[in-house]
């Protein structure tokens, strides 16, 4: 969180210790936390281009996505379900719950690598083409393991020709690039607000198309809210509503920033580890630096690492001998990597010392 995020937060638990009841039973005339939940869900809509009533607030983008997959109702024993490596592991366990509670079958692909937005696409025709009784197809944004943005316009485009839905997992697209609804026709969509938007932990919304609300079930029978109201599909009990009482100051802090300027800023971040990175001999960069492919997150693989167990040394030696934190990720067909996520507040001297690490490490291990 920034720092008047982090003070607006403070100023809400405070708030919410002292007038919990009441103002959680709406029995004050003001505020009430039934229209200040609205007007969270107000200022959700607007970040994302929809409308209100197809906004409900969740904890994190894991429960977003996960209520929508094991919610999807539109499927019956024998139709298939498409997702990919590169999707989230918590998303793909969940997607994998329905051929056990749904009675559906499971298809899977790798996403290519070089992965150009030409090989993504194809993919995505290819395992369509090979799976005609398709039905739902879960679409990563931007990937968690790679830092790949996905041509999800595109795809989704390609998935509504053969009449097969898409969830879009966009947790982490959310807050650092343009993310509408409308005009990428999603019909289905999760995502954080504790990521790229800066809220407090335990923020995060879910989309539905208000055409397509009769496709999700209830959540666990969730029959606290109306059935034609989007809440009745998340989790209904109480959660942290000082954090969600945020939202608006962390969406206030992103504007003030502007979008444009938060994306430029992290591409440039990216772009200037990346260009000197190349430089180094068996070096492989993942995320390929096609306009609009890329976001802050960029993985890499050395020369030799094939294991999650090299990825893993390599992020530890990182660690402790340079103090720079890496993530080593599993999970790509291609094998394990090291992912680079740069913050807003990284500078390029940090940056340059990732490089010369890099440079170290690939000559001790030459």
């Amino acid at each position: 969180m920034s720092r008047p995020v982090m003070e607006e937060y403070w100023h809400q638990t405070q708030f919410l210790n002292r007038v919990n009841v009441p103002f959680v039973r709406s029995v004050l005339p003001s505020p009430a936390l039934a229209p200040s939940l609205q007007q969270v869900r107000s200022n959700v809509a607007t970040l994302i281009g929809a409308h209100v009533d197809e906004i409900a607030l969740t904890r994190c983008g894991t429960e977003s996505l996960q209520d929508l997959i094991s919610g999807y109702r539109a499927l019956k024993s024998g139709d298939y379900i498409i997702y990919s490596d590169l999707d989230y592991d918590a998303m793909q366990n969940t997607m994998l719950s329905l051929k056990e509670r749904r009675g559906v079958a499971v298809a899977t692909f790798s996403i290519p690598e070089p992965a150009t937005t030409a090989n993504i696409l194809s993919a995505y025709e290819e395992i369509l083409k090979q799976t005609p009784r398709a039905k739902l197809l879960l679409v990563t944004h931007l990937c968690h393991r790679t830092g790949l943005v996905m041509p999800v316009k595109e795809i989704i485009a390609m998935a509504r020709q053969r009449a097969v839905a898409v969830i879009l997992d966009a947790a982490q697209a959310v807050g650092q690039m343009p993310v509408n609804v409308k005009d990428l026709s999603a019909d289905f969509a999760g995502f954080s607000l504790h990521k790229w938007i800066g809220a407090p932990l335990g923020t995060g919304a879910i989309y539905i198309r208000k055409e397509k609300l009769s496709d999700m079930d209830l959540c666990l029978g969730n029959r606290e809210d109306p059935p034609s109201d989007v809440s009745s599909r998340v989790y209904p009990g109480t959660y942290n509503f000082a954090a969600t009482l945020t939202v608006p100051r962390a969406l206030a802090f992103h504007n003030e920033l502007t979008l444009e300027r938060k994306q430029a800023r992290l591409q440039f971040l990216r772009n200037y580890w990346v260009t000197r990175a190349r430089e180094i001999g068996g070096i492989n960069i993942l995320t390929p630096d096609d306009e609009g492919r890329y976001g802050a997150t960029t993985s890499f693989r050395l020369a030799g690492m094939h294991t999650f167990e090299d990825a893993k040394k390599i992020q530890d030696l990182l660690l402790k001998k340079y103090n720079i934190l890496t993530v080593a990720r599993k999970g790509i067909a291609k094998g394990a990597a090291v992912r680079v996520t740069p913050a807003l507040y990284n500078t390029t001297a940090e940056l340059d010392q990732l490089v010369a690490a890099l440079h170290d490490i690939r000559n001790n291990l030459v």
